[in-house]
């Protein structure tokens, strides 16, 4: 495919930003390009919701030789169906719409072989290792940020432009990642894997931008998905039973086996260990006259063991495939105990420690304990004082009892 094939941009309308300036502030529409704008290509990548589709908007508007590039990922019929999904059935025809809409290109790429092999499969098998996974990060981190970046520079774009709610600030040594103006929207728990070198390419018109205003502009802009739910839970799981999506990927994944205390006693039988998490209390199926929580599964021996909620605080954690974006090395950090902040859930504050070595792995220790760390998961790095920088993080590979550790003390 050539440069050539894809077209111009159709004649601009100057006012359409100006009339949109109350909306506008703290989106990033300078993508910083020494060159005219019409001669700077740039692919969007939409999904087919509103930020995706605002970010092509936005950026066409602003004079930008705009692709649109929509991936297909998984199943076509379930996905029609469902309301809220991404990157498939009725997302995609939004996407085409859209651009139709704006008078620019748009492609449809055939990535389903490549996300069930990089983030479906992980997903089961993460499960089936009692772990607990986290399959946007993945996607972000192989299909997304990796194969469809790649695919951008073979367009000729300059640049690749998504719609995530995440801040690039150029720093003294190159671009920097930052958590989104709009905490309720920071989806910088999801991005920590990105890379110095996929920062260089990859632009977040959004990240100073609150979801009200997106909408606003939208709306302002004409645009069909202005009112279209945001996408919920994970994409390919239908109705959240995510056991089913394992079940048909791993065939026999869901074998019996026991729910131990963490004393010692049997307290009955389970159908998998892919139905638990860290962290669950509601439908353990055993008595006890406590209420408990699972702490640990064991998939080798099949186990789920369960304890006090006491005992699902965490002192510290390991973390594997790591990436770091802070000064120096992830290594030197461990070394010198560089203060840090940790966030272990999407939903969480991320709260004070200092990054340590763990079992041979860089790690992290919290001052006070966090609760509910499940293996699998990921930990965020943020820098302390403001918080607003992300350092990178790891997927958790293994955590620190606090209630051990006082147990034993």
């Amino acid at each position: 495919m050539t440069n050539d094939t894809l077209g111009a941009p159709k004649m601009l309308d100057s006012h359409v930003l100006d009339d949109m300036a109350e909306f506008l502030a703290g989106a990033d529409l300078d993508l910083g390009f020494d060159k005219p704008r019409s001669e700077t290509r740039v692919v969007a990548a939409m999904s087919g919701g509103v930020d995706s589709t605002v970010v092509a908007a936005l950026l066409h508007h602003a004079g930008y030789d705009v692709v649109g590039v929509t991936l297909q990922l998984y199943d076509h019929g379930a996905a029609l169906k469902k309301q809220g999904a991404c990157c498939a059935g009725q997302d995609i025809h939004d996407a085409r719409r859209a651009c139709d809409a704006l008078g620019i290109p748009h492609y449809v790429l055939d990535y389903e072989s490549r996300f069930k092999e990089q983030v479906m499969e992980d997903f089961a098998d993460t499960y089936l290792a009692g772990s607990t996974p986290i399959p946007c990060v993945r996607c972000n981190q192989t299909v997304k940020f990796r194969d469809l970046l790649e695919t951008s520079k073979d367009l000729g774009a300059d640049c690749m432009a998504t719609g995530h709610y995440i801040r690039r600030v150029v720093g003294e040594n190159g671009p920097e990642l930052a958590r989104a103006a709009d905490p309720d929207k920071d989806q910088s728990y999801f991005l920590f894997a990105t890379t110095h070198e996929q920062l260089d390419y990859l632009r977040f018109p959004l990240g100073g931008m609150n979801k009200e205003s997106t909408r606003k502009v939208a709306s302002a802009l004409g645009l069909e998905v202005a009112s279209k739910p945001d996408s919920q839970d994970i994409c390919f799981v239908p109705d959240g039973k995510y056991t089913a999506i394992v079940e048909k990927l791993r065939p026999g994944s869901g074998r019996k086996g026991e729910i131990v205390h963490m004393d010692g006693r049997v307290l009955g039988e389970h159908e998998g260990v892919i139905k638990y998490t860290v962290g669950q209390r509601r439908g353990l199926g055993v008595a006890t006259g406590e209420p408990i929580y699972v702490v640990k599964i064991d998939a080798g021996k099949r186990q789920v063991i369960v304890g006090p909620r006491e005992a699902l605080e965490t002192r510290g954690l390991s973390m594997g495939e790591s990436n770091w974006l802070g000064a120096n090395s992830l290594e030197e950090a461990c070394a010198s105990n560089t203060p840090a902040l940790a966030r272990v859930r999407s939903t969480r504050p991320p709260k004070a420690g200092h990054m340590a070595m763990i079992n041979g792995q860089p790690g992290f220790m919290f001052e006070d304990a966090e609760e509910g760390v499940a293996p699998g998961q990921a930990c965020v790095l943020y820098s302390t004082g403001d918080a607003s920088r992300v350092l990178g993080g790891g997927f958790i590979t293994g955590t620190v009892s606090a209630y051990e550790a006082d147990r034993l003390a």
